[in-house]
């Protein structure tokens, strides 16, 4: 779901609030609030949820790759140990 029906829903409770008499201060209050709010999410760098199921299942291929790599050099340091031995 995007956040962006919640600000809609928040700017709809602040107009709201206001009189209708101050409608030229409701509107520069919503357009200096959706303003402030952009820049704020803007600086916090965050990610979509599609770009976040893109990175998990990367990092859980790349665990199960070396989960595999792992257990391929334990056989291989078995047999390395095995054939050191006379």
């Amino acid at each position: 779901m995007s956040a962006e029906p919640r600000f809609e829903d928040f700017f709809r409770q602040v107009s709201g609030a206001l009189p209708s008499r101050l409608f030229t201060l409701n509107q520069d209050l919503e357009k200096n609030l959706r303003a402030a709010l952009n820049s704020a999410i803007s600086r916090m760098n965050l990610v979509t949820r599609e770009e976040f199921e893109v990175q998990a299942a990367l990092l859980a291929r790349t665990r199960a790759r070396l989960e595999a790599l792992e257990k391929r050099v334990t056989a291989l340091e078995a047999e390395s140990a095995g054939t050191a031995q006379p």
